[in-house]
């Protein structure tokens, strides 16, 4: 049987999923771990550190570019490997930063090799999938349990040895995945773009184009989403929980504990994708947001906790429907590069959310930056209503 026709092995499979957990829980150490970081170079307040960590987020962007362009037309085997072993000895190089602007330096080197995953890997995981919403909804599971996992591992390492363990323990784990991941996947007989292929559903090419541009918008404003509630979650429990639980760990893990119950969302929308309009179902994932927002700029204690729950599900849960429009509409030739593009916009543009956290907190607090946010859901909605129906699909693929 031909390479491009063989199924990966498991092991193979097994580490594309652990790579995206890795992923996310690279980028998210440091918000995790912000408040101890800035007592320790000196600073007053977390917000005037979390800045420096816009970097990561910039480049996980747009260094998604690059990678996908080079997982499509180099391999994408070479490109994971990159990714285990450059983003491993990044993590561990951040350990050694001394003052705020160092460490800033190796966040954004943490980003370069972050961006590679997902134009990369997810595509890997695709190429073969006879069901790829359940792939990716398996997939998604596993990169926002990353997100868990940063939040409940760094507040117990913190505890234990210090914010630098936190970077160093992860970068070795990444480093021993990428070791077994050379040695149980196998080479590439060619690289994506020199195969054979063709897209499961084809559109017509104005439609095409203009389901990118709106897959492209909507990502932008479903990422600020993202990435200021994923870094802002932890100080704002911290906040909000002051004299009810103030310790690091047991709020680590009730954020582990948020991640965990909303990364389902995701296995639940891959399994349900293929059921109902893929355009009212994502809009329902979002506009469900909404009224969470509201909720949770009011809450405290444990009802800020409930509303976290709930906020994150349909965040999380909306995740999935680009990757699996692009596995829909996209050649798997092209896949990387497109998914490269979308991204690299996408990330890069919300990556002013990270930058923007700390100032707009410390100028608006928790309250008004929830309100705020709500906002950006409207947003999206209103973009998706401009993505095409079912009723323009054309021809499927045999």
């Amino acid at each position: 049987m031909p390479e491009q026709d063989a199924d990966h092995p498991r092991m193979v499979r097994g580490l594309l999923n652990i790579a995206h957990a890795l992923d996310h829980l690279f980028l998210l150490i440091f918000a995790a771990a912000v408040s101890t970081i800035a007592l320790d170079m000196g600073l007053a307040q977390w917000q005037d550190l979390m800045p420096y960590g816009a970097g990561a987020f910039f480049m996980f962007g747009l260094g998604s570019l690059p990678a996908g362009r080079l997982g499509d037309l180099w391999g994408r085997r070479s490109m994971m490997l990159v990714f285990f072993f450059g983003i491993g000895a990044a993590s561990i190089l951040t350990a050694f930063a001394q003052t705020p602007w160092q460490l800033a330096a190796c966040l954004t080197l943490i980003g370069v090799f972050a961006a590679i995953y997902h134009p990369v890997g997810i595509p890997m995981l695709l190429e073969r999938s006879s069901n790829p919403g359940a792939t990716i909804g398996f997939n998604g599971l596993a990169g926002n349990l990353g997100v868990a996992v940063a939040a409940l591992l760094t507040g117990f390492l913190i505890q234990w040895q210090g914010w630098r363990a936190a970077f160093v323990l992860p970068g070795l784990a990444a480093l021993l995945c990428g070791w077994v991941f050379a040695r149980a996947c196998p080479k590439e007989v060619s690289s994506p773009a020199k195969r054979k292929g063709g897209a499961k559903v084809s559109l017509p090419a104005p439609l095409l184009a203009r389901a990118l541009v709106v897959m492209t918008a909507a990502a932008i404003t479903s990422s600020v989403l993202f990435n200021f509630t994923t870094n802002g979650n932890g100080p704002l429990l911290a906040e909000r929980f002051q004299g009810v639980m103030e310790d690091p760990a047991a709020l680590g893990l009730l954020l582990a504990l948020v991640y965990a119950v909303a990364s389902l969302a995701q296995v639940v929308v891959g399994h349900l994708i293929n059921r109902f309009p893929l355009k009212r179902f994502f809009m329902f994932m979002v506009i469900a947001q909404i009224p969470m927002l509201v909720l949770a700029s009011q809450a405290q204690g444990w009802w800020l906790f409930a509303a976290l729950i709930g906020l994150m599900v349909f965040i999380f849960g909306a995740i999935p429907f680009t990757d699996f429009m692009i596995a829909r509409y996209v050649d798997d030739r092209l896949r990387s590069r497109v998914s490269g593009m979308r991204l690299g916009v996408s990330f890069a543009v919300s990556s002013l959310s990270v930058w923007a956290l700390g100032p707009v907190v410390k100028a608006m607090g928790f309250g008004s930056s929830l309100l705020l946010l709500a906002g950006f859901s409207v947003a999206t909605t209103l973009i998706l209503t401009l993505l095409p129906g079912a009723a323009h699909e054309q021809v499927q693929a045999a």
